[in-house]
Order: structure tokens, then sequence, then C-alpha cells
């Protein structure tokens, strides 16, 4: 796939150029997460599993704006598949305790991947149980999380509508959550998208503690917005430890430093130019074991961000929904999503009661015009 080109002057989804490639992007997505999803049997390994998510994002890319050969594209997040309470950011490779996992019956399987047009990226992430069907459901804390993450999901959209602030959805997702006896995961960031960047300046914080409460700037949600919804719901306490599993996700920072060792040059000016500033494994790297080392000293020193593995306890559930969502004058798009969520498989007994919440998901996330006002009548 083509290099990064420099960074130019900002695009918006105004411009249907950029709006038609963050569209391209989410139809890759879409059709490589369902694939995975798809496979998710029991008997399924977890490298087998992100094999078939990093194919389906090359394969799907290549079908893509074939005429313009030099037009940048790639994954905009490698395939991770974290099960139980592996929560996120689990992309082995083939050597990586854990990758040859088997699924079992009853595994919450949580995907992620992401593909990006033109640096204009479109990321999804789902969850599943190995398994399950109407004849036999999802109960338990499973369908908590799960449940709990479907309606908080679905109130986000509604929310990023233009003149809405941020500690809105904030406030509403907590509602939403703990209506299912969960929390978010704490201190997990949303951030609005640019060119080449997941990681733009406006941000919202689901489960902040309370120093970032106080702290955390007040924003507005404006027309031609692109957000990044990561979602991670857990009947636990909210809050995750580093897992013992080898990092394996990194991203360029804005960090400049000047490496010192030449295994750390030589991994930074590899992954920039073969990545630019999105997330990727270290599983599609030509040389695997240079990168991991060069990786150390590159995120010692702050210019490669580490995605670390988490967990949570193994008693608890956790749910995730990931997805981009355009902000426009007519409403909230979502072009990402995995499966639909179908309540005759997802069973919790629980239900959310507060009026004000169930209205807010009865409204749809686009936009009604106001009717032109007539003009008055000529005075006689």
């Amino acid at each position: 796939m083509s290099t990064p080109k420099p960074d130019q002057s900002p695009s918006t989804i105004a411009d249907s150029t950029v709006l038609n490639k963050y569209k391209a992007a989410g139809e890759v997505s879409n059709s490589a997460i369902r694939k995975v999803i798809a496979a998710c049997r029991e008997g399924a390994k977890i490298i087998d599993l992100c094999k078939i998510g990093d194919d389906a994002l090359a394969g799907g890319l290549s079908t893509q704006y074939t005429k313009d050969k030099k037009l940048y594209k790639g994954s905009a997040y490698p395939t991770s598949v974290s099960v139980n309470q592996v929560v996120c950011h689990f992309a082995p490779s083939a050597t990586d305790t854990n990758a040859d996992q088997e699924l079992k019956n009853g595994d919450v399987v949580r995907i992620q991947l992401g593909a990006h047009v033109d640096g204009f990226a479109a990321v999804v992430g789902d969850t599943i149980v190995v398994g399950t069907s109407a004849e036999s459901p999802v109960t338990g804390k499973k369908a908590d999380a799960i449940a709990a993450a479907h309606y908080a999901a679905e109130a986000v959209q509604r929310l990023l509508k233009p003149g809405n602030r941020n500690m809105a959805v904030t406030e509403k997702v907590q509602q939403i959550t703990g209506a299912f006896g969960c929390k978010p995961i704490e201190n997990m960031l949303c951030h609005e998208q640019k060119q080449n960047d997941l990681d733009g300046e406006k941000q919202i914080i689901l489960n902040p503690a309370a120093e970032q409460r106080a702290s955390f700037s007040s924003q507005e949600f404006a027309p031609y917005e692109v957000y990044l919804i990561d979602l991670y719901v857990t009947t636990g306490e909210g809050r995750t430890k580093a897992s013992s599993l080898r990092t394996s996700i990194y991203k360029k920072t804005s960090v400049t430093y000047q490496l010192k060792t030449r295994v750390g040059r030589s991994a930074y000016s590899a992954a920039s130019k073969q990545f630019g500033k999105f997330p990727f494994a270290l599983r599609d790297c030509e040389d695997e074991r240079t990168m991991r080392m060069g990786m150390i000293e590159c995120s010692k020193m702050g210019v490669m961000q580490a995605f670390d593995v988490q967990e949570e306890k193994p008693s608890e559930a956790v749910a995730q929904v990931t997805f981009t969502a355009l902000v426009t004058p007519g409403g909230v798009e979502r072009i990402t999503s995995g499966v639909s969520f179908d309540p005759s498989i997802v069973k919790s007994d629980k239900k959310i009661e507060d009026a004000e919440i169930l209205k807010l998901l009865q409204t749809s996330p686009k936009i009604k015009k106001k009717p032109a006002s007539k003009p008055a009548a000529p005075a006689k």
C-alpha cells in the first residue's frame, strides 16, 4: 500500500470527495468485521481470526479507488480479538502467548479493526458471545454488558448532534450503563478524527475519575466533524489492569525526540513510513523482531504510544461498541457497525426506566429540517 502523503490543509466532510472516502473506508471495515464475526465459532483460533480480519481489510481496500495508484490507503487499526477477561488491544503475532487460543462456546469476544482511504479512517468494534442463538441466548452479566453498550452507543449517536456538548454524553452514558448494573471503563476517551489522525483535539470521556471531571474541557459538537466513539462497558468497578500479555500495537505520537539507538531510529523510521500516525501491529512489520526491539526505546521516549493489553476480573463481563460517526447539519450518520443488536439473543433482566433517556432513544439521529417560513403578505 502507498506510503503516507505529507500533511495537507485540513479537509472536512463538507467536501463530498472527503465524505465519499470516509464511506468507502467504512464499507471496507464493516465487511471485514462481519467476516471475522462469522468465523467466531467454537475451535477458531485467535491468530486465525486476526488474519481473516487483516486479509479482509487488505482485500477490501484493493477494490477502492483503483484508478489512483498513488492514493494512500491501508489499515487504520489492526484486527484485535480480545476474549473474556482480556479487554482490548490483543493483536498477537503467531508466536505470542494465547495467539493459538481456541474459542469455546460462551466466550465473550471483542473484535476491533479499521481501514482508511487517503487518511480518512473508519474504525469498528463489536462484541459477540460464541455459540449463542435465539434457542441459546446470552443471559446474566454478559447480556447486561452487551445491552448496556448497545443502548449507550445509540444514545451517543443522538447526542453528537451539532450544538450538544461532550459532558452531556458523559452523563447519559453513565445513566444508561448504570441501569444495567454496569460502568464504562474509567478514563477511556473518544476523539474527534482528522485526516491521518484518530486523536483530534475534541474529546469525550465516558467515565472520568473525580479529578478529571473537574478539569475536563467542555466542548460543543459542530457540523462536519467526525468522531471515533470507543465504548467499553463492564459489570465490574470500571477499572482494568495491564495484562501480562505482550504489547503488540503501537502508534506514532506528535512527540519529537532524537532517539539514541540505531534500532530505535530504524524502527521509528520504518513504522512512520509504512503506517503514518495510525495504530499498527508488530505482526504487520517486515522485520518484526527488530521492530519489537526498537519500540522499547520509542515508547519509553514517548515518540510511539504503546497500546498495552488490558484485563478485567474473570468474574466480570465486558462489552465493546466502537464506531465512526459523521456529524452533519442533517444529523449524525454512523458509518461503521458490526452485527445488529438482537434482543431475542441478548436477554438482560434489566432495562432502562428513566423517561428522559427512553425519549432520547426514541428520537432519530437525523435532524428534521424546519419548514421555510412563508413571506409576509404585502401591506394593502
